[in-house]
């Protein structure tokens, strides 16, 4: 049941008075529940529950985190109204909410199985050698430990991997820090749900009040002064450009600056090199009609850049992806504003100097859905005009054709940080152009080799970040268990009696973890 309500720690709350609804962009009307934004003093509470909390959560077991995170996921599988939610305050079909609910479950799963093993804390020991000469030498044991406290900012395009619960949430929680979650209000409900579930686990797992809470927000007040106060260690955000850094400057500003781990805008450059054109390029036309126009164009990976040498080929390919994409019935934005940021978006590029259209849906369609659209622009041009190298959120595309190779890989150096680079090649193609390579390295936190950026697979290996602005820190990744990595920090004990030392750290071993130990690899005690 929805009750509008915050959750300060696991207590239910609505003291303010500032209301606020979520809105159904498929049938374009309001829903019905009603949300009260979280008050100063509940935020102030919330922090404080979350600074108590820290201190016995940062030290519960592996284990314990385990069981906390898995019965999460057991609770979220259990709420009987989330898919609906989901899809009202969405408009995205009972299809991706089923799939995003796996993903959510998956990730906290994969946390689970990450803290249980506990070899994530990177334990380190140098054993001291007292008789060294000519000075001897300590004994220095290292391992990651909790930040303490951290704000996460729910996402609208993903309301739940990337918000309440999602990868943040449970990666900040498996290293050991309370979360407070500003929830996103384009799905206070869906928040307001999974919040439930969570606050449910904590019970049954007898986690701390305050390990937990979630803040309802209808505009920036909320976040403001959650990044401001004092017991927030850490944020994290995941959106526009200018929200991210917005956060990020007012973190610096703090008399303690905090970090700010924000995954920002991208375009994500793909590069269809000559050979590949030439043998299939109407093949990766109709690919990329899909990829762009997949979920609305509303991933942070969609293909917003696609770039070839100018020649036949190209031609043909851009005529093919043009009249394929047209074909793709139009599907529902996430919110009116989120429609209209996309309209105006796509009529600034419209209005560039030597910009062309390709393809454009024409047909009318119903309020808030979205009309794909490719645009075309000579090398040159694109060069000289940075407005042409930002973001068009939703099934956007520009189709850049250069001179060159040469000039594609000058274009490549002069973008903006991305999340990922795309390579499309024939065989052996790529082995011919390893400037290209290197290019797309410098400027994206991942390369795709023949396919499509869409799709961010969960696992240790993937680096869903990139140079700024793809993120604010491009050494971390926000998807996948290295992600926990953002809300720890390195921790040495120096000459600390055996005894007192976090168990990853004690002589015995008795967790049984991979430690570096005298810098070898091994399980073995000391």
């Amino acid at each position: 049941m929805i009750t509008g309500k915050n959750y300060i720690g696991f207590t239910p709350s609505a003291n303010g008075t500032k209301t606020y609804t979520t809105f159904n962009p498929e049938t374009n009307t309001k829903n019905e529940e009603v949300f009260t934004e979280a008050t100063s003093k509940e935020i102030d509470h919330a922090i404080v529950l979350a600074t108590e909390a820290f201190k016995s959560f940062s030290k519960t077991s592996g284990k314990e985190k385990a069981k906390f995170l898995n019965t999460i996921a057991d609770e979220i599988l259990a709420l009987d109204t989330l898919l609906e939610t989901y899809s009202k305050e969405s408009g995205l079909p009972k299809e991706r909410a089923v799939g995003e609910r796996a993903r959510t479950i998956g990730q906290l799963r994969a946390f689970a199985t990450l803290v249980e093993d506990g070899s994530w804390v990177d334990a380190a020991i140098d054993t001291a050698q007292p008789n060294r000469e000519p000075v001897a030498k300590p004994d220095l044991r290292k391992m990651y430990i909790g930040l303490g406290p951290v704000a996460v900012f729910g996402a609208s395009n993903f309301p739940l991997a990337y918000s309440t619960a999602g990868g943040d949430t449970a990666a900040a929680l498996a290293a050991g820090c309370p979360v407070i979650v500003k929830s996103h209000p384009m799905h206070a409900g869906t928040g307001e749900l999974v919040a439930s579930a969570v606050i449910k686990a904590a019970k049954k797992t007898n986690m701390p009040d305050g390990v937990f809470s979630n803040l309802n927000s209808s505009g920036v007040e909320v976040g403001q002064q959650l990044v401001k106060h004092p017991g927030i260690k850490a944020i994290g955000f995941t959106g526009s450009i200018r929200g991210g850094r917005s956060l990020y400057n007012l973190a610096a500003a703090r008399k303690e600056p905090i970090p700010v781990f924000a995954e920002m805008g991208s375009i994500n450059p793909v590069v269809i090199l000559p050979k590949a054109l030439s043998e299939q390029g109407a093949v990766w036309a109709k690919t990329y009609a899909s990829s762009i126009t997949l979920g609305t164009g509303q991933f942070c990976t969609n293909p917003g850049l696609l770039l070839g040498v100018k020649g036949k080929d190209l031609d043909k390919f851009i005529k093919v992806l043009s009249e394929e994409i047209v074909k793709i019935e139009p599907t529902c934005m996430l919110h009116p504003n989120i429609k209209s940021a996309f309209s105006k978006n796509k009529f600034k590029a419209f209005k560039q100097e030597g910009i062309a259209i390709s393809a454009e849906y024409k047909t009318d369609v119903k309020p808030n859905y979205a009309q794909q659209t490719v645009l075309t622009v000579d090398g040159k041009t694109f060069l000289e005009n940075s407005t042409l190298h930002k973001e068009v959120f939703g099934p956007f595309s520009l189709i850049v054709q250069c001179k060159n190779v040469k000039q594609l890989e000058t274009i490549l150096y002069q973008l903006e940080g991305q999340l990922t680079g795309t390579l499309i090649t024939a065989n052996e193609e790529a082995d011919a152009h390893p400037e290209i390579v290197s290019a797309l390295q410098n400027r994206v936190g991942r390369i795709i080799f023949n396919g499509v950026p869409t799709g961010v697979e969960v696992c240790p290996s993937m680096v869903h970040g990139g140079p700024y602005p793809a993120s604010t820190d491009s050494r971390f990744t926000a998807v996948g268990t290295q992600s926990i990595k953002r809300w720890v920090r390195p921790f040495s004990y120096q000459n600390w009696p055996n005894h007192l030392l976090p168990k990853a750290l004690q002589n015995e071993n008795p967790e049984g973890i991979l430690r570096l130990v005298n810098n070898k690899s091994t399980t073995d005690a000391i």
